[in-house]
């Protein structure tokens, strides 16, 4: 059974629904990301690097979020994506005296990063996500570049 049809399975009521459970169920720095819209430190995670083919889904719910088929290397530090697979919704935000797009997961609202208008290819789009809100399947072939 992949993770979305878990996902599918398990329902949105199994999902934590206090911050204790989240606390629980996250390590700290995956609770500040997601649960307080917090963002990592650059370069400090390993997918930023990740060439490898899969899919990324949401660390709190499991959502299949990102391909690596649009990853891309940006050079900020964070994995960067040029479109997301629609589990993905987006936010005006205007915290820290900017107005950017924050993005989250459409099932579980969690906070995954931000998206700019300076990306490659058509949709011009570049999806900066903080890698500790990704759990990254390279077994998904949802994710693996087809021959």
């Amino acid at each position: 059974m992949s993770k979305a049809e878990k996902i599918e399975k398990r329902g949105k009521d199994k999902m934590p629904t206090t911050e204790a459970e989240w606390r629980r169920k996250l390590s700290p720095e995956q609770y500040h990301v997601t649960r307080e819209h917090g963002t990592e430190r650059a370069f400090s995670h390993s997918y930023y690097n990740n060439k490898r083919d899969g899919m990324y889904h949401c660390v709190c719910c499991g959502a299949p979020l990102f391909s690596s088929e649009t990853k891309f290397d940006s050079g900020t530090g964070w994995p960067s994506f040029s479109s997301a697979g629609g589990a993905v919704t987006t936010h005006e935000d205007t915290s820290y005296g900017m107005r950017r797009i924050e993005v989250r997961c459409a099932n579980c609202d969690a906070h995954l990063g931000h998206v700019f208008p300076d990306g490659p290819g058509p949709s011009g789009m570049r999806y900066c996500i903080n890698g500790c809100a990704l759990d990254f399947d390279a077994g998904d072939e949802s994710g693996k570049t087809k021959a």
